[in-house]
C-alpha cells in the first residue's frame, strides 16, 4: 500500500505535528507500507535549507519539499500543482492540519482523482483554539474547512476527548480516534544529579500557559521547604514571547531557580527526560501532548491542566497530577507533587506502564488498519 502524508510544514518550531510525522511514517514503513511525505520548505521567518520539488531521503523518509509564501496560510503553488499530477501514484492520502493551503490544495486534488483522505485535525478544531481569531477561522471554515471534512474518507482524531468537543461544537462525524505514538525507551535505572527539577518540553508558546506556571514556581522556590528545586524551560517560540517570559522571571528575582536551555534534541533531551523529577503541561488547550507520552516513557510523572486531551488518561492511569489553569489550583498540584519523593516514583511507575500503549508498533498498527478498510 502507498500511502502519502501531507502536512504544511516539518520545521521543528511548529511543535508536536512537525515532531511526529517522520517517527509515523518511519513506524508505518516498518510495517510494510510505503509511504511519502509531501510538505513546504516552511519555519517560520525563514525556510529550510532544503532541495526543492525533487523527491529525496529526510529523516529517513522520501520527502518532496516545495517553497511557500510567508504566513500561515502557507500558499504553494507548486505544491498544488504537483498534487494533481501525482495523486493518483497513492492508494491514500494522509493529511495533516486544516487551515493551509496544502491541506486545502490535498483534498481538491483527491476529490478529482476520486481518491480516499483522511483528515487529521490537529486540535485546530477544538473550541478554544477556533475561538483564537474567530473571524478569520469562520470564514476559512465556511470556505474551504467544512467541505474538506465533509469529503475524508475518515478524520483522525487523537484522544477521544478532541473526537468528541470537535463532533459537538461543529457536528461533524466519521470519526477515529488513534493517539500518536513515541519511541520505545530502553533504560535502567534513573538517576537525578544535582537539584530537583521540573521540565517544560515543548513550544514557548501563550496557550501552554508558562507564564501562570513561572508565577507559581517563583511563589513555591521562595519557601524554604522548594529552595533547591529549578524548572527549566526547554524549547523555543516567538522570540517576542520569550522575552516577555525572561522578564517575568526577572520580575520575581528568580533567575536561579528558572532556567531556559533552548530547544533539546538527541542526547540532549534524552538526558533531560531522564533527570526530570515531573513533566508539566498546564496548557489552555492541548490537543495531545507528545512531550507527555515521552516524559510518560521514562518513567517520569506529568502535571497537566484537565484542558490537555490526555488527562482523563492520566488521571484514569494514575501517572500524575490534575491541575486547575488558576494560581491556587496550579500551585496546589504542583506543591503536593514536589513534596513527596515517593508519591512521585509511584505515579511515575504508572506513567512508564501507561506509555506503553502509545508505541509507535502499537500506533502504526492501529493506522493501517484503518488504511486497509478506507481502501478495500
Amino acid at each position: 500500500m502507498k500511502v502519502l502524508h501531507v502536512i504544511p510544514s516539518v520545521a521543528p518550531r511548529y511543535g508536536g505535528p512537525s515532531l511526529a510525522i517522520f517517527p509515523m511514517c518511519r513506524a508505518l514503513q516498518k510495517s510494510g507500507c510505503e509511504v511519502r511525505i509531501c510538505t513546504t520548505n516552511a519555519d517560520g521567518p525563514q525556510a529550510l535549507p532544503v532541495e526543492l520539488e525533487r523527491t529525496s531521503e529526510y529523516d529517513g523518509i522520501e520527502t518532496i519539499f516545495f517553497s511557500s509564501s510567508a504566513g500561515e496560510f502557507k500558499y504553494a503553488h507548486r505544491l498544488a500543482q504537483w498534487l494533481d499530477a501525482n495523486v493518483t501514484d497513492f492508494d491514500l492520502v494522509h493529511i495533516h492540519a486544516v487551515f493551509n493551503h496544502p491541506p486545502v490544495a490535498a483534498a481538491r486534488a483527491c476529490r478529482k482523482r476520486s481518491v480516499p483522505y483522511i483528515v487529521r485535525p490537529l486540535g485546530t478544531l477544538d473550541p478554544w483554539s477556533m475561538s483564537q481569531r474567530p473571524l478569520k477561522k469562520k470564514i476559512f471554515w465556511r470556505a474551504f474547512g467544512k467541505s474538506l471534512l465533509e469529503n475524508a474518507a475518515a478524520v483522525h482524531y487523537t484522544t477521544e476527548a478532541e473526537q468528541q468537543t470537535v463532533e459537538d461544537s461543529l457536528k461533524v462525524n466519521h470519526g477515529v480516534v488513534i493517539p500518536l505514538g513515541v519511541e520505545e525507551v530502553e533504560r535502567g535505572q534513573r538517576k537525578v544529579e544535582g537539584s530537583p527539577y521540573v521540565l517544560v518540553l515543548s513550544r514557548l508558546h501563550p496557550k501552554k500557559n508558562i507564564d501562570l506556571l513561572i508565577e507559581v514556581f517563583a511563589s513555591l522556590v521562595a519557601d524554604k521547604r522548594f529552595m533547591n528545586w529549578q524548572l527549566v524551560l526547554a524549547g523555543d517560540g516567538e522570540e517576542q514571547y520569550v522575552e516577555s517570559l525572561k522578564s517575568l522571571v526577572e520580575k520575581h528575582r528568580a533567575e536561579e531557580s528558572i532556567i531556559f536551555r533552548g530547544w533539546l534534541e538527541g542526547a540532549e533531551k534524552s538526558e533531560a527526560l531522564n533527570g526530570a523529577a515531573l513533566l508539566a503541561l498546564p496548557s489552555y488547550q492541548e490537543n495531545f501532548g507528545v512531550c507527555l507520552v515521552e516524559a510518560m516513557a521514562w518513567g517520569v510523572p506529568v502535571l497537566v491542566s484537565p484542558q490537555v486531551n490526555l488527562a482523563p488518561e492520566i488521571e484514569k492511569a494514575g501517572a500524575g497530577w490534575i491541575a486547575p489553569i488558576t494560581n491556587e489550583g496550579l500551585r496546589t498540584a504542583l506543591e503536593q507533587a514536589l513534596s513527596s519523593a515517593e508519591e512521585r516514583r509511584t505515579r511515575g511507575k504508572a506513567a512508564r506502564t501507561l506509555s506503553q500503549q502509545y508505541s509507535w508498533p502499537v500506533v502504526s498498527n492501529r493506522l493501517l488498519e484503518l488504511y486497509r478498510t478506507l481502501v478495500l
